[in-house]
């Protein structure tokens, strides 16, 4: 099976789930811990609550493997996101609750690291690369969207309970100020709304990660945008199984947001 699917679409919009993955490499689940065969930091099902992307016609990428091989949304060379707050390494050794992924002792060295970077993290890159470089050559303005989703409770990263929708402009500097203005338009009156009800913030806690601030450069034609959800939005987060009834007004919200970047890529 391959590393990641990568669905090319006709809109100047591309879809990134890095965080979907769930599988383990056979030799890494063989010494993986319970906990850490349990992967219980997925983004559970945002691949089935962004599935419409394609009838919008989004290119859509989306990798197999756990974010325990090798984070996508981290920088390379281990540069911090948010200095001074928790946050976890490019292959992390704990989960989100601190339970332990490797036994003792045998924790990835540097040397496995490196490799776990050439092997897995660079292909997902280099194919996001190239599909933002294929669409640009198309549209002369494009939108990369990194669709993520946590447990809405997770003391390791924030106090309290976290808002329904996280959008993330890397403080404004992923993507112009008018797409930043209209996606937050979308919010107040989609999501915020009597038909919605939920709560949103914009450059809250999560203001993007190595995805959105690599990529985004709104002076050459890339605007980039990250999307966290508090997962009891769409999801039992206790059994990770996942709530059509729930999802549907989600899905609703996630693509009026997805259609006001084509419009605004393509406009």
């Amino acid at each position: 099976m391959p590393d990641f699917t990568l669905h090319k679409g006709t809109a100047p919009l591309l879809v990134s789930l890095p965080h979907d993955g769930t599988a383990l490499p056979e030799a890494i689940a063989a010494r993986a811990t319970p906990a850490g065969k349990r992967v219980p930091d997925t983004d559970w099902h945002v691949a089935r609550l962004y599935a419409f992307a394609r009838e919008l016609g989004a290119s859509v990428i989306v990798p197999r493997w756990s974010r325990y091989v090798a984070d996508l949304n981290r920088d390379p060379e281990g540069h911090a996101l948010y200095p001074g707050r928790s946050e976890t390494a490019l292959v992390p050794v704990t989960t989100f609750a601190g339970e332990t992924i490797y036994p003792a002792g045998d924790e990835p060295g540097a040397q496995e690291i490196a490799l776990r970077r050439e092997m897995y993290w660079q292909p997902y890159h280099d194919a996001l690369a190239g599909e933002l470089a294929r669409m640009r050559s198309r549209y002369p303005r494009v939108v990369l969207w990194d669709g993520h989703s946590i447990k809405s409770r997770v003391p390791m990263f924030f106090d309290g309970k976290l808002p329904d929708f996280n959008l993330g402009t890397a403080s404004g500097a992923s993507c112009s100020q008018a797409l930043q203005d209209a996606l937050a338009h979308v919010l107040r009156e989609r999501a915020g709304g009597a038909s919605g009800g939920f709560g949103h913030v914009v450059n809250g806690r999560f203001k993007g990660g190595y995805i959105t601030r690599h990529y985004g450069r709104p002076g050459s034609g890339v605007e980039a945008v990250q999307l966290e959800l508090a997962q009891y939005t769409y999801m039992d987060e206790d059994t990770f199984e996942y709530r059509p009834g729930r999802a549907a007004p989600v899905q609703d919200v996630i693509r009026a947001l997805l259609r006001t970047c084509i419009d605004y890529a393509a406009g």
